[in-house]
Order: C-alpha cells, then structure tokens, then sequence
C-alpha cells in the first residue's frame, strides 16, 4: 500500500482513488449494503472499480461503515494488483461486527 498517509482515516480508499488515478481508471465508487439480522442489522460495503464489483469480506456494526468501506477498498486493491480475490465471488463472511 504505497499511497498510505499515516494521518487518513481511510488509508485503504484513498490508495484504491490513487491507484486508480495512476491506472487511468475511472475513481471507485463505494456502495454500503445492509441485512437485517434478527434485531441488529449488518453492514458491509461494495467497491466497483475498473468494470468489476467487489464486495467486503465481512460485515459490521452500523457505528462501523468506514471499516466497511476500508475491507472493501482492500479486496480491491489486492485485486488491482494482481491478488487472488475473485470480483466476481460475493462475501458471505458473517463475522467482524
């Protein structure tokens, strides 16, 4: 994560912004999904970046949607650069909220 800035509060999201900025790519465009379980309701977040949808891999506490976004901006990133995330493989990870 080479464009990481020590003081942002979303270190993940703004490499993802530069690295698509450096790629010539279109910006990412971030989407917060919820389900509803039981008496709580889960977040999780959904990045589309060059032409695919990838989703966090878990779901969290609503005072959370940041790190919703962050784990979502990772997926992406290591997808970017060659990783072995799947875009195409939605989460189904229930924990981390």
């Amino acid at each position: 994560m080479a464009h990481k800035t020590s003081s942002s509060k979303s270190p993940w999201q703004d490499c993802l912004t530069q690295t698509c900025l450096d790629l010539g790519v279109q910006a990412p465009v971030f989407q917060v999904v919820s389900d509803r379980r039981g008496g709580r309701t889960a977040w999780s977040s959904r990045v589309t970046v060059h032409g695919s949808t990838i989703s966090a891999r878990f779901w969290y506490d609503g005072k959370n949607l940041n790190n919703a976004k962050e784990d979502a901006a990772e997926v992406a990133l290591t997808w970017l650069n060659g990783g072995s995330s799947n875009p195409s493989s939605p989460s189904t990870t229930r924990s981390g909220w």
